[in-house]
């Protein structure tokens, strides 16, 4: 298994009355996490719609455990699994400041063709990249 870190500060705007992360904005930290994953294996999105490969979010399942508060340090852990196909599935943890696991996921893309919209089995340069990494 593939594992990277990001960081990313709450912003005011995306708390509640409360203080806390709102809900909905979980997966926007989600995003940038498996963003920067993908750019650290050498896999940036970019690369990715210039080669004509789309990866649109097929499902996400979400465990909330604590709140993310205003202004926390967030630490996004990314995991990739090596499931060749056409499937990529993430996981990721989120932690506060103080190490607390605040909220789990895990997301499952599908590779898409840009000129035909349709799933395509996943292209063998990013198989390869990543089970590069997983053997590490």
């Amino acid at each position: 298994m593939y594992t990277h870190c990001s960081k990313v500060r709450v912003r005011y705007g995306e708390t509640d009355q409360m203080g806390y992360v709102y809900y909905g904005n979980y997966p926007l930290y989600y995003e940038v996490g498996r963003v920067e994953a993908m750019r650290n294996l050498g896999i940036p999105y970019r690369l990715l719609e210039e080669k004509g490969v789309m990866l649109p979010v097929k499902s996400m399942e979400i465990n909330y455990r604590a709140p993310a508060k205003y202004d926390d340090l967030l630490t996004i852990e990314t995991s990739i699994e090596n499931n060749p196909g056409t499937r990529l599935k993430f996981h990721h943890k989120i932690f506060n400041e103080k190490g607390d696991l605040l909220n789990t996921a895990s997301l499952v893309l599908v590779f898409v063709d840009m000129n035909t919209k349709r799933p395509i089995n996943m292209p063998d340069w990013i198989l390869e990249t990543i089970e590069r990494e997983i053997k590490k």
